[in-house]
């Protein structure tokens, strides 16, 4: 199969709803990227990379982070990391707070930002301390991509840090029902460095293959996770990654992937691929309006699907 025409081909067909999306303003630092940007990159399981438009520029990875800091979770502490999270979609907004106030304080999922806030709050606990957790994050998202030159973004964390009241509220609320162990100004800032990760589409397609082969890296042959985690891993990604979007998303494109408000989207083909899209411009439900655009259209061009 030619990916690189199809990637091409889709570049073209998607560009007249470049202008359709909005960025995400609330985070100031994130505010002025110029929403008429586009990305693709595939990679395959021998390193083959195809790549179309701005695949080399680098952006906020934002909420893509959560699935790398759901995997070394469920690396740490297993199936008791669901005592603190769920795993079912939520139907509400990533940020809500209505839900977690009648659930208690816990929850739905790792992906939203309660989930992933809490998932922070037991990597802290684990590594007795926001340094070293910080550090363990990047060290693991450098491995899955083998780009050590890998940064977060410090203007864009403190910015988050600065108007992140609502985080800061979900946070909070959490603690009150004793489902967070740690300070909250730390798991928060935390939570914002991890966020404020910077990669490309290039480096996030790569970053993806070890959830494609069966917790594997198949390049390194480094094994990332066990054969049942990466199952686990990519079923949430595939029902809840997408924030109340999630069935929608299973809808049109049929794999298991993970969007960001910083207008990327990774996503899975499992035994094949891992692909990356990015265009900061989003839909009213936080994911990139023409990332979502340019997977469906793979899908369709190529036939690839889990269904």
């Amino acid at each position: 199969m030619d990916y690189q025409k199809i990637i091409n081909e889709i570049a073209q067909e998607v560009t007249p709803f470049l202008k359709d999306g909005k960025v995400a303003d609330y985070i100031p630092a994130l505010a002025s990227v110029d929403p008429e940007q586009f990305a693709m990159s595939v990679t395959l399981f021998d390193g083959t990379q195809y790549n179309v438009g701005y695949a080399d520029r680098l952006f906020s990875i934002q909420s893509i982070s959560k699935v790398f800091t759901f995997t070394l979770g469920l690396n740490i502490y297993g199936s008791s990391l669901y005592k603190r999270i769920g795993r079912e979609p939520s139907g509400n907004p990533f940020n809500s707070l209505v839900q977690l106030e009648y659930e208690h304080g816990k929850p739905r999922n790792p992906f939203i930002n309660a989930g992933a806030i809490n998932v922070t709050d037991a990597l802290i606990s684990h590594y007795e301390s926001e340094e070293v957790a910080c550090e363990e994050v990047m060290e693991f998202i450098r491995s899955i991509a083998d780009d050590n030159s890998i940064s977060s973004n410090e203007i864009v964390s403190k910015s988050e840090m600065k108007y992140g009241h609502r985080n800061m509220a979900l946070a909070n609320l959490m603690k009150s029902f004793g489902n967070l162990d740690n300070e909250v100004d730390d798991v928060v800032s935390v939570y914002f460095k991890h966020c404020s990760i910077e990669m490309n589409t290039k480096m996030l397609s790569r970053a993806m293959l070890y959830l494609a082969n069966h917790g594997v890296d198949p390049i390194t042959g480094i094994r990332y996770v066990s054969v049942q985690r990466a199952k686990r891993i990519n079923t949430v990604m595939l029902t809840c990654g997408h924030y109340d979007a999630s069935g929608d998303f299973a809808f049109r494109v049929g794999l298991p992937g993970k969007s960001g408000v910083g207008g990327g989207i990774v996503v899975v083909v499992p035994k094949l691929m891992g692909i990356s899209v990015w265009a900061p411009g989003l839909n009213t439900q936080g994911n990139s309006l023409v990332g979502t655009k340019a997977l469906e259209l793979f899908s369709d061009k190529t036939g690839l699907s889990i269904f």
